[in-house]
């Protein structure tokens, strides 16, 4: 009987083409991650005909007396369920490391003025969150594509709340950005040390936005930090404080050359541990968070922040047909003209405070909650008087959070949130929002 001879292996990681590089096998990380999650809301006003409010941010609250004031809205949505990908290269002999992250959630644009409700929330558009690639030098990292804000060093000090962020004043916002940034490491401390060019807020500028940032954290003092509602991790002592500077050319005003202005904003932020604690052993943990932001054309570090600022009708005094009209190039407010065609960047002062406890025996349930505040001293400057009924210049908002991990990977979480804002004319403007959400982590 003849020798079997089993057949010949195939050969892995041949090229389509014979002369083809050779791929790596083996050597590369990949990590899936992300949540499904679900939310149930329930608002006591509503936000609007064709808007969708399941993440409320700093949007303007229904005038008292409006119908939309009147009537609330019950919500269930899927939109902020999240998917990511972390993809690691090997390292090469120079100690350089290569990695990059790919996430992706379900808060995307929409046309809202031909979508119904039912199509945005059933059918929610896919959108990039992050996208970007990071290389670690022994001298200095780099990161390139679209990731967090430096300013602000997010999401490090991000608020623990089931409510969808960013929150009314708190600062989140990512973008594409070329980043440099360099760890000093000891035993004792790590010291952070980064500069960026961002994306520029204006549409067609031609100079990026500048950040920079410095961060001291504690090794040796760590405790549990909940950022958001899905992310929870150990976390050192640290303040960081960063900056922003932005130019802005405004297209000419009637009558008016174009405009040119700065914005600039300083953000302060803490985590304590006052409780110190580890992921095993999460009991007891009491954690501090908080962020203290003040700048001036920068409103576009919040999520939805305009405060009703809008840019003024062009003047008329010869009756022309047709009016003159003035379209800019720049979202509303991050600056606008007064009655005499100057232009005025707006200014904003934020703060946010977060407290969270991991209750007994095993800290898989914990409560967190958390205050902001917010105001502008010249949002309803340059408006009229009949104008400022539209603007607010103040808010300040409040939840409390209850959550439970019902095993590793699932996730619940209930809010109680209440929003409140002051416009100009002194009318003062509320909502009441409770929460319900699943999340199922991977």
């Amino acid at each position: 009987m003849p020798l079997m001879v089993p057949p010949e292996a195939p050969k892995v990681g041949i090229a389509p083409l014979e002369s083809g590089p050779q791929p790596v096998q083996g050597k590369w990380g990949t990590t899936l991650y992300g949540f499904v999650e679900f939310d149930a809301i329930h608002d006591s006003t509503q936000p609007g005909v064709t808007t969708i409010n399941d993440g409320e941010g700093n949007g303007a609250l229904a005038r008292p007396g409006s119908y939309q004031a009147s009537n609330g809205q019950t919500l269930f949505g899927v939109r902020n369920s999240r998917i990511g990908f972390k993809l690691n290269a090997p390292e090469t002999e120079e100690g350089i490391k290569a990695s990059a992250v790919l996430e992706m959630d379900f808060e995307g644009n929409q046309p809202t003025s031909t979508a119904s409700q039912a199509a945005m929330i059933t059918n929610p558009a896919f959108r990039v969150r992050h996208m970007a690639l990071k290389i670690e030098d022994p001298v200095v990292d780099v990161l390139l594509g679209q990731y967090w804000q430096l300013f602000g060093w997010q999401s490090l000090y991000h608020p623990s709340t089931v409510e969808i962020q960013g929150v009314p004043g708190q600062v989140y916002s990512r973008s594409p950005q070329a980043r440099l940034s360099k760890t000093i490491k000891s035993d004792a401390v790590n010291f952070d040390i980064a500069i960026a060019a961002s994306r520029p807020s204006q549409r067609n500028s031609e100079i990026p936005d500048g950040m920079a940032g410095l961060k001291l954290t504690v090794n040796g003092w760590k405790g549990v930090h909940t950022a958001g509602s899905a992310g929870t991790a150990v976390d050192g002592l640290s303040i960081g404080v960063s900056g922003v500077a932005r130019r802005f050319v405004l297209p000419s005003f009637v009558g008016k050359e174009q405009s040119k202005r700065n914005g600039e904003g300083i953000s302060i932020d803490g985590l304590i541990p006052v409780i110190p604690a580890t992921l095993d052993h999460r009991e007891n943990a009491l954690t501090l968070t908080g962020s203290f932001v003040t700048g001036t054309g920068i409103s576009d570090l919040y999520t939805g922040l305009n405060g009703g600022v809008g840019f003024p009708t062009p003047p008329n005094p010869t009756m022309a047909m047709p009016a003159p009209t003035y379209t800019p190039d720049i979202d509303n407010g991050l600056i606008t003209y007064d009655a005499v065609g100057h232009a005025h960047t707006i200014d904003w002062t934020s703060y946010i405070v977060g407290v969270q406890y991991y209750l007994p025996p095993s800290g898989e349930v914990f409560i967190t909650a958390n205050y902001s505040g917010m105001k502008s001293d010249n949002a309803a400057s340059y408006v009229s008087t009949a104008g400022q009924a539209k603007i607010f210049n103040k808010s300040y908002w409040a939840d409390v959070n209850l959550f439970a991990d019902i095993t590793s990977a699932v996730r619940l979480g209930a809010e109680y949130a209440l929003f409140h804002q002051t416009y100009a004319d002194g009318v003062a403007a509320k909502n009441t929002r409770l929460q319900f959400s699943g999340f199922y982590l991977f």
